[in-house]
C-alpha cells in the first residue's frame, strides 16, 4: 500500500462520512500582516488593536476571510485534491472571532453526492466546520465540488442532494462581534462617513479600483492557507489543462474583491454570513480584478442597537471596470468578464 496521498475520488465519499482534517494551524500576527500585504484590506477593526479595543474587542481579530481560507485549506487534501472545480458555497456563518494565537482545525461531513451525466465526474457536498483549540466553533459552511471518478465504469450511486437555504436568516448570524461601544466608532479612522441607515436596498456601488494579480502573490496566498490543490501550483501538469496554465485559487478572488469593496463600504467591517457564492470563470496571473456591490437587503438584529446587517451581492470582473455594473446579460447568462458572484451578510455600525 502506498504511503503517499493521491487524494480522494468521487467514489471514495459516502454520505454521512465525517473527516477530521490534518494539520491544525496556529494563526499569528504575521499571518494577518501577510494577508494585508497580499490584498491591502483596510477595515479598521481588523487593522488596529486600539480601534478594536475601543469598541469592546479584546484586540483586533484576524480578517474574516483569512479565517475562511485557513478552514478551507485544511479540507483540500481530503476533499478537493482531485477536483475539477469548486462550484459554490452556501449557509456559511462566522460564529466567533479568531485572534492571533488561536489554533484552527477543521472537520467536514459529507452531506450529499451526485454523479454527473457525463459519467466521468460527480458533485460532492460537504459541510466544513472550523474550531479553535478550545473547541469553539468559529465558522461553518457548505461547499460543493466537482470531482473526478477513479474508474469511469463504476456504477453511479443513488443521488443525494441536500436542501440548502437561499439566504441565511439575519437573526441566525453568529456572535463573532461583541456588543460594541458605538459611541467610540470613529468615522474618520474607519475611513467612511456612511453607516447602516445610509444604504438603501437596490443601491449599487462601483468600487472603482482595480488590482492586478501576480503569479507569485496568488501562489504565496494559497500556500499561506496550506491549500495543496495542484491546479494552483504545478505548471508542469496544468500547462496541459484546457486553460493551458495554473488557475488562481477562487478564494484569492474573493479576498481581492472584498478588499476593493472598502471603497464604498468602508464601515462594513465584518462578514457575518455567506448566503451563496459562485466562481463563474477562472482567473490567471496578469489579469486585473474589479468589483461592484449591490445592497440586496438590510435588517436590524434582535437585541442589538449597535449594528445592523446588510445583505450584499459582490461581483468581481476580469479586465473590465464596473461603472456599468456588469453581471448577467438579457438572456440570463453571465458576461464573459464576470469572475465571481458572492452573496453575503455584513455587519455595519448604526
Amino acid at each position: 500500500m502506498s504511503k503517499t496521498n493521491r487524494g480522494n475520488f468521487f467514489e471514495d465519499f459516502e454520505v454521512g462520512q465525517v473527516i477530521r482534517h490534518a494539520t491544525p494551524r496556529t494563526v499569528t500576527s504575521g499571518d494577518q500582516a501577510l494577508y494585508t500585504a497580499l490584498y491591502g484590506s483596510r477595515f479598521a477593526v481588523q487593522s488596529s488593536d486600539a480601534f478594536a479595543r475601543s469598541l469592546g474587542y479584546a484586540h483586533a481579530p484576524v480578517d474574516d476571510l483569512l479565517t475562511f481560507h485557513i478552514v478551507f485549506g485544511k479540507t483540500v487534501p481530503d476533499i478537493s485534491l482531485n477536483a475539477v472545480a469548486n462550484l459554490g458555497y452556501a449557509g456559511g456563518r462566522f460564529l466567533a472571532p479568531v485572534y492571533p494565537g488561536d489554533t484552527i482545525s477543521t472537520v467536514s461531513e459529507v452531506i450529499g453526492k451526485k454523479e454527473n451525466s457525463n459519467g466521468r465526474t460527480g458533485v460532492v457536498y460537504v459541510r466544513s466546520t472550523g474550531y479553535t483549540q478550545n473547541g469553539t466553533e468559529v465558522l461553518d459552511y457548505v461547499r460543493w465540488v466537482m470531482i473526478n471518478k477513479r474508474v469511469i465504469a463504476n456504477a453511479p450511486p443513488e443521488p443525494v442532494v441536500p436542501e440548502l437555504p437561499a439566504a441565511l436568516d439575519p437573526q441566525s448570524l453568529g456572535t463573532a462581534v461583541p456588543l460594541l461601544d458605538a459611541a467610540n466608532w470613529d468615522n474618520d479612522l474607519a475611513g467612511s462617513d456612511y453607516r447602516f441607515d445610509d444604504y438603501e436596498i437596490g443601491e449599487k456601488i462601483d468600487h472603482v479600483d482595480g488590482m492586478t494579480v501576480e503569479e507569485a502573490e496568488h501562489q504565496m496566498a494559497t500556500r499561506l492557507y496550506q491549500n495543496t490543490a495542484k491546479v494552483h501550483f504545478n505548471h508542469h501538469t496544468e500547462a496541459h489543462n484546457r486553460f493551458g496554465h495554473r488557475l488562481v485559487y477562487g478564494g484569492h478572488v474573493i479576498s481581492i474583491a472584498r478588499a476593493l469593496s472598502f471603497n464604498g463600504l468602508g464601515n462594513a467591517f465584518h462578514i457575518a454570513g455567506i448566503n451563496a457564492g459562485r466562481h463563474v470563470a477562472p482567473l490567471a496571473a496578469g489579469d486585473t480584478v474589479y468589483a461592484w456591490s449591490e445592497v440586496l437587503d438590510k435588517s436590524d438584529i434582535e437585541g442589538r442597537s449597535d449594528v445592523g446587517a446588510l445583505r450584499l451581492r459582490l461581483v468581481a470582473t476580469k479586465d473590465r471596470p464596473c461603472d456599468d455594473f456588469p453581471g448577467i446579460d438579457h438572456e440570463g447568462n453571465y458576461l464573459p468578464e464576470v469572475l465571481l458572484d458572492f452573496d453575503y451578510w455584513a455587519l455595519m455600525p448604526k
